[in-house]
């Protein structure tokens, strides 16, 4: 079976119902902190429709997760959010606002108060907007979490931010960024501390496929896990995901480039060159 489509996340979510992990938003996450569970999260950046059909398929699943939707036309598509609210899905804010105002924090901040309360417009008795989560643009210098070095996220309602708010000393984090599991040079922005369960696990150097996490759940021996499923890679058309497989292996070639070239910049600057 090909990897990355919606019949092999289905997989995904068989294995996790057949083993003692519940599954949970982020935001239920923060709340309770379960013992044994699987934190759900999906960035939504494109191509919403995949990221309704994967609501569709957790929600036959009875499986809640967290969809953070971006502000972009692309994107921001108010029935489609209003429909997987009414799932039960978590909805949040993929904000990118530092990156909106080429890096000045006070014009962000501006931004992202306008941006979250279109959100909460969309959403309004249906759910709360209680989580947000940065989207990264590996062109840019800056990250967009920048912004809470200047602000609190609190200030407007806001309980949490999973690069922030989750201690991955306790949880471990696992992302298809780059299209695939593997912790490969490919990832400028979606980075987390390597400390604690994310240092130590030594399962994670044999994890490349979805079939790989899958036995990883399957034998039940961490806790905690945080998956990060990026929907618009996963498609059972084959037009479709070969189309993405092309597009996901060009961009990776230009981002293990930023990596190379920001690391070299940086022992530079740590030796004096």
């Amino acid at each position: 079976m090909r990897d990355f489509t919606l019949k092999k996340y289905e997989c995904l979510l068989q294995a996790i119902k057949n083993t003692n992990y519940s599954t949970c938003t982020v935001q239920d996450f923060l709340k309770f902190e379960p013992e044994k569970c699987v934190i759900l999260r999906h960035d939504v950046d494109r191509a919403v429709n995949r990221n309704l059909e994967m609501a569709k398929l957790e929600h036959g699943y009875g499986i809640n997760s967290t969809y953070y939707f971006r502000h972009v036309e692309e994107t921001f598509k108010p029935e489609i959010i209003r429909q997987m609210a009414e799932m039960g899905h978590e909805i949040g804010f993929h904000y990118e606002v530092m990156d909106k105002a080429n890096g000045d924090p006070k014009k962000a901040i501006e931004i992202f108060k306008e941006e979250l309360e279109d959100l909460r417009k969309v959403t309004e008795n249906v759910t709360e907007i209680k989580t947000v989560c940065m989207h990264g643009n590996p062109l840019k210098s800056w990250s967009n979490r920048d912004l809470w070095q200047e602000y609190d996220f609190k200030d407007f309602g806001i309980m949490g931010e999973p690069y922030l708010s989750i201690d991955y000393n306790k949880v471990l984090y696992l992302t298809d960024t780059g299209r695939t599991w593997a912790d490969l040079n490919i990832r400028v922005k979606d980075t987390i501390e390597r400390a604690g369960l994310n240092a130590a696990c030594s399962d994670l150097k044999t994890i490349y496929s979805t079939y790989d996490v899958i036995q990883l759940i399957r034998s039940e021996k961490i806790s905690r896990i945080c998956l990060l499923v990026h929907p618009n890679r996963w498609c059972d058309d084959f037009g479709g995901w070969t189309k993405e497989l092309a597009f996901q292996n060009m961009k990776n070639v230009g981002k293990a480039g930023i990596v190379w070239y920001r690391n070299r910049v940086q022992k530079s600057r740590n030796y004096g060159v």
